[in-house]
């Protein structure tokens, strides 16, 4: 604006009349605010416009200023959304610290109001939200102040009952979460000190022959033999290890050794101690694990006599329908999924067969009264139950470092006489490993994919998208940006990721399938299961961080996403290409043609069960799950081993550790905590030790709320995100009910609440899609 037009000059006179103060750096987007205002030829404004004007201009810095003084004051359950809301309602256009402060109470008392039922779960709800976002624990003066606030929204005394009783829990929890972190470092100490003196007893080998009264070839020859254990194998920088034994193992074999010399005993056969020695040796723990003889745990699966059949081929060949085909056909018999959607798909597909199925997963139960069919998640694999026909599906996930154990545990112990194996290629150098450790006949089918896979020529740009198009990002920051993005262009748009449940997913899958939306956004959650039909997957990177660090996608990475293009029967080829900017076509085409990728490792990963849990833990005489888990990292297979490798245990060993200090609940219930599906970034593993410290003194721990939900068609992506993280709080609580309802109380509550996120979800991102759809311009506002 110049100096002399309308608005500035109405500006310069409602300034003067009204005595109002205005920096310099405001003036520019004043006049454009009231030149809005004026009407064509007009040069002034009455005060009340001029007044609104100022206040238009001042409400973002007064929600900063809100942010401030609630900060200073602790307050730090008062979000963003708030302090903007109050400075919304703020007519006065110079108002002190107090007018905003008092314009501030009534919002958040509302949004108090709307985010639970009752005051104690507004309370849980906001707590939980800090703890999710931010890892924030508030403190008891903290607490108490967020309390009457409660209190005051919900119309009770700020001093009364209510404050009262939330001043004396914190005051106890406080306390409580001091014992036991207390506890904790004093029985992590203990079980170190036991662990380094045990290490500090062990002997190298040239103290074998001294205690065993043998010369050196005869201690050679019975390592060699593995009659002698070793107890501790050190690397050493130029190569080789040291070796190191416990001496009470030693001197315990000394009667063995007139049988070792000469009574024909056949070479190998591992020796156990007197029984009246203590055994606290690396090499008894191992035996009493089993770990190194995994397949012989499962009696009821070496009790059969079993076939197994390993289906192999890529994405759209057609594996999941030959097994459910024989599957349906038996009068018996199980479906093993990698996802509780695909678990659910099964049952569903068997159910459409006109076979009952019922379904197990971590956090569901569907029981049907008669059925002799169950489709389940891997991890649920009942193991003491026979049945004629078993179905384990995506097989390639014997190599996952996270989950790997369950595929060997499933294929290994899975009660079947006839054991179908579904995977891609990839798997079946495993598969055949496994086979020859359980002494299974294993017959081999391939399939080859039922329409031609090509790679496009040219990367596509955005604005070249078209309806059946899949884009597939790597996290969901990735995948809500280009949703924004689609959206501003006024695309409809479908979104699948892993932090959305099951249910979500489902329902953005089958808008996609509809026509509903022309593009689906995806992270790789689509490389396993959701039927789509995908005409064309657009790969908008070719590197992903995979937990460690940021690599170039493999060959099996990008079949199995990319096979997920051109469904049979709905398109007549698949195309897989890459998204402009986002990397070369060649990469892709040379993925594509790679041939099976060698694994360097086939010894399939293996970890302890409750059973072995506890026999470890009556062998060291310790009831501490962390120490047991130290010892069985250390002790129960050897990096050596043949046959197999202990799985990554670290999650399980976080959550031991973190629950050390929580008396009163024992070792086998420990290992279920340490078992839960837990998102530490998400400060799961915290929430599980709160979780099991009311369990342990004997509290009800009751399930997480929805939380505030505000219309779907006004939420805002930090308002998706909280909810999602709420969702996972749920499917926690709902894995531990179902192992301790008389704890994990009021389990219709839960689904109560599962259910009405999984539908705010589903409507944000149907809705958003819709609206942006109408009025593109508002979308990219928005975005």
């Amino acid at each position: 604006m110049t100096s002399d037009s309308p608005a500035r000059t109405a500006v310069d006179a409602a300034i003067a009349a009204t005595g109002l103060t205005v920096e310099t750096r405001e003036l520019p987007k004043l006049e454009r605010t009231v030149a809005r205002a004026l009407s064509p030829g007009q040069d002034h404004v009455d005060e009340a416009t001029f007044r609104a004007a100022l206040c238009a201009i001042r409400r973002k810095p007064w929600g900063s200023r809100l942010m401030d003084l609630t900060r200073r004051k602790g307050q730090v359950w008062v979000t963003r959304a708030d302090t903007e809301a109050a400075a919304a309602t703020v007519d006065d256009p110079q108002p002190d610290d107090d007018r905003l402060l008092r314009a501030l109470a009534p919002v958040i008392h509302a949004r108090l109001r709307a985010t639970a039922a009752t005051p104690d779960a507004v309370l849980e709800t906001i707590r939980a939200d800090l703890f999710d976002g931010t890892g924030r624990v508030l403190s008891p003066a903290g607490t108490e102040d967020l309390s009457r606030a409660i209190a005051v929204a919900f119309d009770l005394a700020p001093e009364g009952g209510f404050v009262e009783s939330v001043r004396r829990t914190a005051d106890v929890r406080k306390q409580e979460q001091d014992s036991i972190e207390q506890a904790a470092r004093t029985r992590r100490r203990e079980e170190v000190r036991r662990l380094r003196e045990w290490e500090a007893s062990l002997v190298p080998f040239a103290e074998v022959p001294r205690l065993l009264h043998c010369s050196q070839n005869e201690a050679l020859r019975w390592i060699a033999e593995n009659r002698l254990p070793v107890a501790r194998r050190v690397p050493q920088k130029n190569g080789t290890e040291r070796w190191e034994f416990d001496p009470r193992e030693l001197i315990a074999l000394r009667t063995q050794l007139p049988h070792w010399r000469g009574d024909g005993q056949a070479p190998g056969a591992p020796l156990v101690p007197d029984a009246g020695t203590r055994k606290v040796g690396n090499a008894v723990i191992a035996r009493v694990a089993a770990l190194d003889r995994y397949a012989a745990h499962f009696k009821t699966a070496r009790a059969l006599k079993r076939r197994i059949t390993l289906v192999t081929g890529p994405t759209n060949s057609g594996k999941s329908h030959t097994a459910l085909d024989a599957l349906a056909r038996a009068e018996s018999g199980m479906a093993l999924a990698p996802l509780r959607l695909l678990a659910h798909e099964f049952r569903e597909a068997l159910t459409a067969r006109g076979v009952p199925t019922s379904l197990a997963t971590g956090e569901e139960r569907i029981d049907i009264p008669g059925s002799r069919h169950l489709a389940a998640t891997v991890e649920m694999c009942p193991l003491h139950n026979p049945v004629d026909v078993a179905v384990i599906d995506e097989a390639q996930m014997l190599t996952d470092p996270d989950r790997g154990a369950a595929w060997t545990a499933a294929i290994m112990g899975a009660p079947a006489r006839h054991l179908f194996v579904l995977g891609a290629p990839d798997c079946i150098p495993m598969v055949r490993r496994i086979a020859e450790l359980c002494g299974d006949p294993l017959d081999e089918v391939h399939l080859e994919r039922k329409g031609p896979l090509v790679t496009a020529p040219d990367p596509v740009r955005l604005q070249d998208l078209r309806p059946h198009d899949a884009l597939i990002a790597f996290s969901r920051r990735e995948v809500l940006d280009l949703r924004a993005a689609l959206l501003a262009r006024g695309r409809r748009v479908a979104v699948v990721y892993g932090a959305l449940s099951p249910e979500v997913r489902r329902a953005e899958a089958q808008r996609f399938n509809s026509g509903a939306a022309d593009i689906l956004i995806a992270t790789d959650a689509i490389g396993m299961g959701l039927n789509l039909t995908i005409r064309r997957v657009i790969f908008t990177a070719l590197r992903k961080f995979d937990g460690t660090q940021t690599r170039d996608l493999n060959a099996q990475e990008v079949k199995q996403i990319g096979g997920r293009a051109g469904r049979y029967g709905k398109h007549e080829q698949g195309i897989v290409a890459v998204l402009a900017g986002a990397g070369s076509s060649s990469f892709v085409r040379t993925m594509l043609a790679a041939p099976p990728a060698e694994l360097t490792d086939l010894r399939p990963q293996v970890q302890p069960d409750a059973d072995i849990i506890q026999a470890v833990a009556a062998e060291i005489g310790s009831e501490s799950l962390f120490g047991v888990l130290a010892r069985i990292r250390r002790a129960v297979l050897r990096r050596d081993d043949p046959n197999y490798r202990l799985a990554n245990m670290e999650q399980a060993f976080a959550i031991a550790t973190a629950l050390e200090g929580v008396t009163g609940l024992s070792l086998a219930q420990r290992w279920v905590y340490a078992m839960c599906p837990v998102d530490d970034r998400d400060n799961g593993i915290q929430r599980l030790v709160h979780w099991a410290a009311d369990h342990a003194a004997g509290r009800p721990v009751v399930p997480p709320g929805p939380g505030r939900l505000p219309p779907a068609d006004r939420a805002e992506r930090v308002e998706l995100e909280r909810a999602e993280k709420r969702h996972k709080r749920l499917v926690a609580w709902r894995w531990l009910s179902l192992r301790f309802p008389d704890t994990y109380l009021a389990r219709e509550d839960a689904e109560d609440a599962t259910a009405r996120l999984n539908d705010w979800i589903e409507d944000v991102l149907r809705q958003q899609s819709s609206r942006a759809r109408e009025n593109p311009r508002a979308a990219r506002a928005r975005s």
